[in-house]
């Protein structure tokens, strides 16, 4: 099997669900018992905070635990908006976020808060200048996210910290990093970042958001004070343990096996392009960490005079997994936003695949995905279809 949907999710490393399964087995207590499993348990969580606060390039206190990157992005949604309701009622954002970003802030134009949806040029690239022009001394929240999930932009998220501070809004900046983590460094300057452990070949259902030290927002889930008072329940140590062996292993190789990505991804795009006739490049060529180019994890394809849709299952029969975009939004009916949003058309849009890859890919297998896919759009296209 040759796994290139890595934006959806990742194969959870060996030592990750190994020592998952030693809390299991062996740290089963619940982290806030007095007796020795207890504090053997709160320890395991000590430590996976230090690993995500490490590889975040934060400190360990500005580290809450959360059941995933929608949870994160929820807490820090609502919770900002609360936080700054007396002071404004403005919230920005972009027109291509996740959709628990999206979701989040439509959920709250409906309580009044009005919402201004920053669009993007044809590359995916964030309008700065509308952004600046859209965050007055109103705005009490700018949620961006780092990376796009759909076409791997990334989005220049400390200048909109910049613009905040220039223009007195009291604003809280909040990033959705679940894109980004593990792959090119965190902003520096967001208020609120969040992370997910199953993109980085952590386990599913864990996540945190990285809070800024003198920051006040209000408990998300209340009842007996976990996690500083945030999000109360009992921690789940496994996966906060994966999620912390995660973090660690990705901080501690990211330059070279982003490397080695970009260099597949550089094999991919040639490969692509050159023995696939009409295809439109949806994903920005250039890689690298800046905002303004891609992540080097991500391809976005649209085969003209085909349906992504049908490459996709043609390209599982051959043991090739792809996407036609987000996961989380896949079960779906409509069309990419994201794609919409850079003025691509439908066809285009219909006919679009994108390629996720990992420090797990391997040459070879981009070569094979290279040549199954040009076989099965040539097939596609034999069937009269392609105009």
């Amino acid at each position: 099997m040759i796994y290139l949907d890595n934006s959806a999710t990742t194969k959870q490393d060996p030592l990750v669900t190994e020592r998952m399964i030693r809390c299991m087995e062996e740290t089963y207590g619940n982290p806030s018992s007095l007796h020795r499993m207890g504090l053997d348990a709160e320890k395991a969580v000590k430590q996976a905070r230090k690993e995500v606060a490490e590889a975040a390039a934060r400190t360990a206190d500005q580290v809450v635990f959360t059941s995933g990157g929608t949870e994160a992005d929820n807490m820090a949604i609502f919770g900002a908006a609360k936080a700054g309701r007396r002071r404004g009622r403005r919230i920005v954002t972009s027109a291509v976020e996740h959709p628990a970003v999206l979701e989040s802030c439509a959920a709250l134009e409906q309580e009044g808060f009005e919402v201004v949806r920053v669009g993007v040029d044809h590359l995916g690239r964030l309008d700065l200048e509308a952004a600046e022009a859209a965050i007055d001394d109103q705005t009490i929240l700018v949620t961006m996210m780092q990376v796009n999930n759909e076409s791997g932009t990334i989005f220049p998220i400390d200048a909109l910290a910049q613009i905040i501070r220039e223009r007195k809004a009291p604003a809280i900046l909040h990033c959705d990093a679940v894109q980004s983590f593990g792959k090119i460094p965190l902003p520096r300057k967001a208020d609120l970042i969040s992370i997910s452990g199953h993109k980085i070949h952590g386990p599913k259902g864990s996540g945190a958001l990285l809070m800024r030290k003198d920051l006040q927002i209000p408990a998300f889930i209340h009842g007996g004070g976990q996690e500083k008072g945030f999000r109360s329940g009992t921690e789940n140590v496994p996966a906060i343990a994966g999620l912390g062996a995660a973090s660690s292993l990705c901080a501690g190789d990211r330059k070279d096996r982003m490397e080695r990505v970009a260099d597949l991804r550089k094999l991919l795009l040639a490969g692509l392009r050159e023995n696939i006739p009409d295809i439109l490049i949806n994903s920005l060529e250039e890689t690298g960490e800046e905002p303004g180019v891609c992540c080097a994890s991500l391809l976005n394809v649209s085969f003209l005079g085909t349906r992504g849709e049908v490459l996709l299952h043609s390209l599982e029969q051959e043991g090739i997994c792809v996407s036609t975009g987000s996961a989380c939004s896949s079960n779906k009916k409509g069309r990419s936003h994201v794609l919409q949003a850079m003025g691509r058309s439908d066809k285009e849009i219909e006919g679009a695949i994108r390629f996720s890859l990992s420090g797990y890919n391997t040459r070879e297998e981009i070569e094979e995905t290279i040549e199954k896919t040009a076989a099965a759009v040539a097939r596609f296209r034999r069937l009269g279809s392609f105009r």
